[in-house]
């Protein structure tokens, strides 16, 4: 699961077979998404600030 330079976000990985985004918060929290494209993984691991992609791309556009 690769770590993320987020004061948000500590990991994130994604299941391309189901499509499945799982994300880990610094409070502790997991989170998985379901449905999520590739692009959306891979956009989140290039983001400058991933709370602010997150936010942008993934947080009520996905269901938890």
């Amino acid at each position: 699961m690769p770590t993320l330079n987020s004061s948000a976000i500590s990991r994130a990985s994604y299941d391309p077979l189901t499509a499945r985004l799982h994300l880990t918060f610094h409070s502790g929290r997991t989170y998985t998404f379901y449905r999520v494209p590739p692009a959306i993984y891979h956009g989140l691991l290039n983001a400058s600030s991933a709370g602010h992609y997150y936010h942008a791309n993934i947080s009520g556009r996905f269901r938890p």
